[in-house]
């Protein structure tokens, strides 16, 4: 297909007619992307890149079954879900079917903030009550009820932008937290934080509608939570008359490897009140969903008001969303994420061992995060030397990005087809990247080969979970290593994404 402008002319279109706050990736030398298949984007001029961060493409980009079953269904009928269509039905019955069972009523709509502003509703409806528990750092959509409760937006705004509703908990980070992995039982000790602020929230005379977490965050660093943890909360909010949501528009539809659901890695003793879900779901068709309790469906009836959405649950989504499930389970993409995603934590954690400015790597299945430190010991972010790696690695046709509050952290969440050559070639790449930026910068390390390190067995976590979670801080070595930096600077311009 023939491009109608020239790059720069697209950009110079874009500034003109599209809102300043909507950002590009690379902001210096935005892409421009023409087309994509699998785990692979193009550019006008044909180059390939590897896409290391396109959760929304979750099959693979322009998949073939996906596309096909989208065109089928357009040709015949598109419509609102008040006829009756097979469809609608058909794929609640296949989507609920992933899920445990008292998880059984599905609300269609059409992106994650729109799944996540109508799991509020249903909660505030549930027992009347209206405030919420979110995490810090925690981002759940983009419209003004989300951005109430996401401390990743409403901080910028100010000290005095978070409502008296909202009550924001620690993250249950084991590596930054404020309960660390030599912590006995961090579940628990961020668990009881949840705790206190619901009996401070009970001393003002409010009450909690509702505790909303990603099952894992994925802005706010890529962070794991700690086994139990979930278990240990939905028993203090239940308590307190309020529901657990779990957030897992990043997360779902099998990302994790063993689980479908990433809340799932809590244990089988865990089952949320509201699960919403977005990103994956349409693999880049914009669709979304809210699944619940018939108890909690029920509720919200009860109050009168119909809810009805114009798209959602549309025929042509559904066909898409079906399709979407089917090829996860055709194409093992589930196992794909497990064997690939424990080989990519293998070579992170050889990484680990020889890099100094990587602190700490976390992840399971195709969810990975490499946090970037100016100090092991203190664990000081690396921020700019994160954003110049990115950088470095479009340079070189990869495409990874940064986040968390430090923006220290790089993010690893491919299309799920991504491969053990992909792994091995970022990782190589990264290694190579790695060793000029500490070359640059005078960084030493020493006495690595003390510090051999499993990833993906003898995980941190407490209980030691089943899965393949990695963590690997090195909290073992400090001792042994000597890291030093005879500068601190990184030889090229801050870059921003």
């Amino acid at each position: 297909m023939e491009e109608c402008y020239s790059k720069a002319e697209t950009l110079a279109l874009r500034r003109k007619h599209i809102g300043p706050s909507c950002k590009v990736f690379f902001a210096k030398d935005p892409l421009k992307i023409v087309r994509a298949q699998g785990q692979y984007m193009f550019d006008e001029k044909g180059e390939k890149y590897l896409d290391c961060i396109n959760n929304v493409a979750h099959v693979g980009h322009s998949h073939p079954y996906v596309i096909k079953a989208a065109t089928k269904q357009m040709e015949l009928l598109n419509t609102n879900s008040r006829f009756l269509h097979d469809n609608l039905v058909q794929y609640a019955q296949r989507l609920t079917a992933t899920l445990p069972e008292k998880l059984s009523v599905c609300y269609f709509v059409n992106s994650g903030s729109e799944a996540n502003d109508l799991a509020l509703r249903l909660a505030r409806q549930y027992h009347g009550h209206q405030d919420v528990i979110t995490l810090e750092n925690a981002y759940h959509g983009h419209v003004t009820s989300l951005i109430d409760i996401s401390p990743y937006k409403f901080n910028q705004l100010g000290k005095d932008s978070k409502k008296e509703f909202v009550h924001v908990a620690p993250s249950p980070d084991i590596y930054r937290g404020k309960y660390r992995e030599d912590d006995p039982d961090p579940a628990s000790a961020y668990a009881e934080e949840v705790k206190k602020i619901i009996e401070e929230t009970q001393k003002n005379g409010r009450k909690i509608a509702a505790f909303i977490a990603e099952s894992m965050q994925s802005c706010g660093g890529q962070v794991i939570p700690p086994v139990g943890y979930f278990q240990k909360v939905a028993e203090y909010v239940h308590e307190a008359g309020g529901v657990f949501i779990a957030d897992e528009v990043q997360v779902g539809f099998g990302r994790v490897g063993k689980h479908f659901w990433a809340f799932q890695l809590q244990g089988e003793d865990f089952v949320p009140d509201i699960v919403t879900m977005g990103k994956p779901i349409g693999n880049g068709h914009p669709m979304s969903c809210v699944v619940t309790t018939r108890e909690i469906a029920e509720s919200f009836g009860a109050s009168g008001l119909e809810y009805f959405n114009t798209f959602g649950g549309n025929p042509v989504s559904c066909a898409i969303g079906l399709a979407v499930l089917e090829v996860i389970e055709k194409e093992d993409l589930q196992g794909n994420a497990t064997r690939v995603g424990n080989y990519l934590l293998e070579l992170l954690a050889e990484q680990k061992e020889k890099h100094p400015l990587v602190g700490d790597i976390r992840g399971v299945g195709l969810f990975v995060g490499v946090d970037l430190v100016k100090d092991q010991q203190k664990r000081t972010p690396a921020t700019a030397e994160a954003l110049h790696l990115i950088y470095k690695l479009k340079e070189h046709q990869i495409l990874l990005s940064a986040d968390g509050p430090h923006r220290n952290i790089l993010k690893f969440k491919p299309p799920m087809c991504f491969t053990m050559e992909d792994a091995k070639h970022v990782v190589e790449t990264i290694d190579a990247l790695l060793t000029e930026m500490e070359e640059a910068t005078g960084m030493k390390i020493e006495n690595n080969a003390q510090c051999k390190r499993k990833t993906t067995e003898g995980s941190s976590q407490p209980g030691g979970a089943n899965e393949s979670i990695g963590h690997v801080n090195g909290a073992a070595c400090r001792q042994e290593n000597r890291l030093y930096s005879k500068k601190r600077s990184v030889p090229s311009k801050r870059i921003r994404t």
